[in-house]
């Protein structure tokens, strides 16, 4: 095991490392920026050092500094938690030249996962159902493009090949509408991802979003740890996540979920990732994979009773899998909701100090957050401080809890998104289960 690691995040993530990282006896560097000094994790770490400014590209996002970090402090890892650089293949490979072990899949892997188009493609060719649509870059010839939308069907969907986190698409429904959309699409994509490849798929007008856990060792072992249901977005970003996910049976999550370990034996995958479904009229489509630790981890953490991060630390380290797909069993119901430093109408971020923090307790909960009395929000980062997850004998007795962890938390000083979070729990379609990804925008009135 590792004796020393460098945690490359901020907040609420970069503490559950930090935990996982206490339990095996690993000493911790916590790298922050300068307006990140007060950050929990940073203050119980073994050793700290700043990397930069507030602005991400100048800390969290600024390679050189992360790993100038790990050298000065003879680390021999670094763990990129999520968002950041934690999907960037470039830092993967840097931090393996400069003689590091990236606790994460190889670069390779990043590469052809991070591109929808070659991971669609490799998931094709493993057997795992995808949105019908073009397996190839879309190119300038308007008349091939128009007859490739008619032969897929209209509404189409033109997505960016290095897109993610519910950028660089674009929904069309009119042929007349289709060539403008391309070219948006290309150009939106090269500035923001500075890949200006996109392709075409079918959109499905009322699909779920449905996710399978996966871990894979570097001795050719990989399991899957069954699905999580994060239907409930808005603009394309996560609010609530269950697990198991409502009404999918056992028969389909036993393919599925096999077919994706499969896959990643056969594209030599190595820690925890993800691969994300649509899910309509009872058929699975992949749409891409998460090559990192996902936000909504917990959930299937606290059906299974496995530590996810603390696996990831013992593959990175040369270990096999600590249990077989035959250990893996789903206990209960799970779910997990985003705690935001949000207006829960607007939406607008509200940075500024916590003035009283009190977190709920009681039989099946859990609470992930980094703030605490007089801990000021920063204006720099994404809105999120915390988790709040509830775990039950089943999806009924799970959303009971949740309501009243959500009505014992008290987050003072800040606008937070805990009234949506009640809201939700509340309404009776969501406690029907099994609601579209456009049922909360719906609810909420956004078109």
């Amino acid at each position: 095991m590792f004796d020393k690691i460098v945690i490359a995040n901020r907040g609420e993530i970069a503490l559950r490392i930090l935990r996982a990282c206490r339990e095996l006896g690993i000493k911790v560097v916590a790298v922050h920026s300068e307006a990140d000094r007060d950050l929990k994790h940073v203050r119980l770490s073994d050793e700290s050092v700043c990397i930069g400014p507030a602005a991400s590209i100048d800390s969290y996002l600024n390679i050189p500094a992360i790993i100038s970090a790990a050298e000065v402090t003879d680390a021999e890892a670094i763990h990129p938690g999520y968002g950041f650089l934690s999907e960037n293949a470039d830092f993967s490979e840097k931090v393996k030249q400069s003689g590091f072990v990236f606790i994460g899949p190889n670069a390779d892997t990043i590469r052809l996962m991070g591109d929808k188009i070659s991971a669609k493609n490799a998931m094709l060719a493993a057997g795992i159902p995808c949105v019908p649509g073009n397996n190839d870059p879309l190119g300038d010839n308007a008349k091939k493009n128009l007859k490739l939308a008619q032969e897929i069907g209209y509404p189409v969907i033109i997505k960016a090949a290095g897109g993610g986190g519910g950028r660089g698409m674009r929904t069309v429904h009119t042929e007349a509408a289709l060539l403008n959309a391309i070219a948006m699409t290309k150009a939106e994509a090269g500035t923001a991802f500075n890949n200006d490849t996109v392709y075409m798929e079918k959109f499905l007008e009322d699909p779920r979003h449905i996710e399978f856990q996966v871990m894979a060792d570097s001795h050719g072992n990989a399991i899957h740890l069954g699905e999580r249901d994060c239907s409930m977005q808005r603009r394309h970003q996560k609010v609530v996540e269950e697990a198991p996910a409502p009404g999918i049976t056992e028969e389909q999550r036993k393919l599925i979920g096999e077919r994706c370990a499969k896959a990643c034996t056969d594209i030599g995958y190595l820690g925890a990732g993800t691969f994300e479904f649509l899910y309509e009229k009872g058929n699975f489509y992949f749409i891409e994979m998460n090559t990192r630790v996902q936000v909504e981890h917990p959930v299937t953490e606290m059906i299974t009773g496995f530590d996810i991060v603390k696996e990831q630390l013992r593959i990175a380290a040369g270990l096999p899998l600590s249990i077989t797909q035959e250990q893996v069993r789903l206990t209960g119901h799970a779910i997990e909701c985003r705690l935001n430093a949000e207006d829960p109408r607007t939406f607008m971020p509200c940075p500024g100090t916590i003035e009283q923090f009190h977190m709920p307790g009681g039989p099946g909960i859990r609470c992930e957050t980094h703030i605490y009395n007089g801990y000021k929000v920063p204006p720099y980062y994404d809105s999120m401080i915390g988790k709040l997850i509830a775990h039950g004998e089943d999806r009924k007795s799970a959303i009971a809890r949740m309501n009243t962890a959500l009505s014992e938390i008290i987050i003072d000083g800040i606008k937070t998104n805990i009234p949506l979070q009640q809201d939700i729990m509340n309404d009776s379609a969501f406690a029907a289960g099994g609601q579209n990804i456009h049922y909360l925008e719906k609810k909420l009135g956004i078109t």
